[in-house]
């Protein structure tokens, strides 16, 4: 089991580079990757046979890239997303599988796509299999199967069971059978998602329904994957999950369908936030620090239109504070709010589910200090809006000891491009 983090309420510098020096160059709000803990996290999960990234989590090209480097796979969840993978450099050769097409719809535009490069598709509907079959008679497929039961730290990240509109339901497999039927279309994989924070002894049970499923498609699964939800800890009181205890479950399960079907499958992996959520920080710059009855606000250049994790799920992110002039490990620490500058009363990074305010006990902040929101490199910039007409943050990659940029700051020009006054 890897060791849980020690989180810190005070911080000068990322993967060994300054916080001031990084905003000096590259300005705030700024989120900044430090790829050794990427690669750290690929590392973690080599016992799989094949790693595909849920490029969903954070889909920069240049991170994208890096990954591709180290054997990752990657999967697809729109025609941006094809798109993407390709641009990054994964081959569309559908016998290398690089890129996975997981949805449970075709939209038209991403349908054309797989048909025109051959992409693999995971079905999460059986509607799916007869709108490929039409088209591309014999195709292969997987099967994204939703077995009546989900986890997670929300409601809003649960993908299995009836509320979840995710997936194949587990009753429905002879529908599916019979739609691959009537257009020659194999069935030769399985994947299994029921959401984030995945623990044993749900595991446990996804396994079990894995192996149901699978004995009743039969001998032409070839592949089975695990899915993503894997962990990583926002506070100090959660910890990962055993991955060798992890592995030898999907593995136990493999090794069983692999002696009844008389070949040995291929054991798939799918992480998102687990390679990419502790690389992230976003830097904000406190703005204004103002009293409001019992509550000390402290409001900064960064808002949800840049990390909409807490306004969404009342997600819990480690938070830090850099000081401009001065050590802010040396300061007493207070309750405060942390707020962003939009014009919603929702704008706080400090709230849980429910939209409820909480204070964070850090260092007292003073106007020009640095906010370090911490673990945010997965669902951080790829869920960046333009609300209030503010400009997408930088983003930038710190590898071998150096910080590259890989996203530029959005201009105003940016902004409005593509909206016409009609005379």
């Amino acid at each position: 089991m890897i060791s849980s983090p020690t989180f810190s309420t005070s911080r000068n510098q990322i993967a060994g580079l300054p916080i001031a020096d990084l905003v000096s160059r590259f300005g705030t709000p700024l989120y900044v990757y430090d790829r050794s803990i990427i690669d750290l996290r690929i590392a973690d999960l080599a016992a799989f046979d094949v790693i595909r990234f849920a490029q969903k989590a954070c889909g920069n090209l240049a991170i994208l890239d890096r990954m591709r480097r180290q054997g990752v796979l990657v999967d697809a969840v729109s025609a941006g997303e094809i798109k993407r993978a390709i641009a990054a450099g994964y081959s569309t050769d559908p016998q290398k599988h690089e890129i996975v097409y997981t949805a449970d719809i075709f939209d038209a535009e991403a349908l054309e796509l797989v048909l025109e490069h051959s992409i693999p598709v995971n079905c999460g509907s059986p509607d799916m299999i007869s709108q490929l079959g039409e088209r591309k008679p014999g195709a292969d497929v997987t099967l994204r199967i939703n077995p009546g039961f989900g986890h997670g730290h929300s409601q809003k990240t649960n993908t299995g069971g009836q509320q979840s509109k995710h997936g194949i339901w587990h009753t429905q497999i002879d529908d599916c059978l019979r739609r691959a039927d009537q257009h020659g279309v194999t069935i030769t994989g399985l994947h299994m998602h029921i959401g984030s924070g995945t623990d044993l002894e749900h595991l446990g049970e996804v396994c079990e329904a894995m192996q149901r499923v699978a004995m009743e498609v039969g001998r032409t699964v070839k592949t089975i994957s695990a899915g993503g939800g894997l962990p990583v800890p926002y506070k100090e009181d959660e910890t990962y999950v055993d991955l060798t205890k992890y592995f030898e479950l999907w593995d136990t399960t493999r090794n069983t369908l692999s002696k009844e079907f008389g070949h040995r499958l291929s054991l798939e992996i799918e992480p998102g936030r687990f390679l990419t959520a502790e690389s992230g920080s976003l830097i904000a710059e406190v703005r204004s620090v103002k009293q409001v009855g019992e509550n000390l606000f402290v409001l900064v250049d960064a808002g949800f239109n840049d990390l909409a994790r807490p306004v969404m799920y009342g997600s819990h992110h480690p938070i830090s504070v850099c000081g401009k002039s001065s050590d802010a490990s040396e300061r007493e620490e207070v309750d405060m709010v942390i707020g962003g500058p939009l014009c919603e009363s929702g704008d706080i990074f400090t709230q849980r589910e429910g939209g409820f305010v909480d204070t964070r006990k850090l260092p007292m902040c003073r106007v020009g200090d640095y906010v370090i929101l911490e673990n945010a490199g997965a669902y951080g910039f790829v869920m960046a809006s333009n609300y209030n007409s503010k400009m997408r943050a930088a983003e930038v990659l710190i590898e071998d000891g150096e910080a590259k940029l890989i996203r530029q700051r959005e201009t105003f020009e940016d902004l409005v491009r593509g909206e016409i006054i009609p005379s």
